[in-house]
Parts: structure tokens; sequence; C-alpha cells
């Protein structure tokens, strides 16, 4: 079960806070922080939205980009053992390993 909500048109993780006993969201694409907090799915949509759009409008006021810029470009660190095994499989299907990285992050991002 993946633990993300979709507010507005942007991506919200949700996690538990057993600590008070709360649902938190927080919106992992901004460049600063909106998070938010509610007992269940409907109040979490709420104060969703109201935290995006005070942060938004904040954004404006201090014109500041209210999101993260991604290069699409990124470093990992992996085993050489997996290392060969990623550069067989790509091979094998007839892809670069970047392409072949890309199509698994993208399954697994998307399932």
């Amino acid at each position: 079960m993946k633990n993300i909500m979709e507010i507005d048109g942007q991506k919200a993780v949700i996690s538990f806070d057993p600590d008070i006993g709360m649902f938190r969201g927080e919106f992992p694409g901004l460049s600063g922080g909106a998070d938010f907090y509610a007992a269940d799915v409907e109040g979490l949509l709420t104060e969703g939205r109201m935290s995006l759009l005070i942060y938004l409008k904040a954004c404006e006021e201090r014109g500041t980009a209210p999101f993260k810029h991604y290069s699409g470009r990124f470093n990992v660190r992996i085993s050489p053992d997996l290392h060969a095994d990623i550069v067989s499989a790509a091979e094998a299907s007839g892809m670069s390993l970047n392409q072949w990285v890309e199509k698994a992050l993208s399954q697994c991002a998307h399932d």
C-alpha cells in the first residue's frame, strides 16, 4: 500500500503519527514546507487543500518558486554484483542501462 494522496494536482505523502493519533501529510515536491494533520481521509483532503493554498499564496507574496526543480539526474550506489546483474538485464532487453533503470523505477513508482 502506498501512502500517497493527490490533492489539487500535487502528491502528498501520508503517514500516521502515533504520538498524537493523527495522520500527517506533506507535499514532497515543494521548495518549502506545507504539512498538514487530520484524523481521517476527508480531513486530510480539506487540511491539505488549505495548507497548499496558504503555501502557494505565501510563495507568490515573497516572489519565490513554490516547487523544487529536478534535474533528472541522481547518483545511486549499489553493490558491484547488482550493477553487473542490471547491466546484463538491460542488454538482454535491448536497452541501455539508463533506459532499463528508468523503466524499472517508473514501474515501482507507479505501482
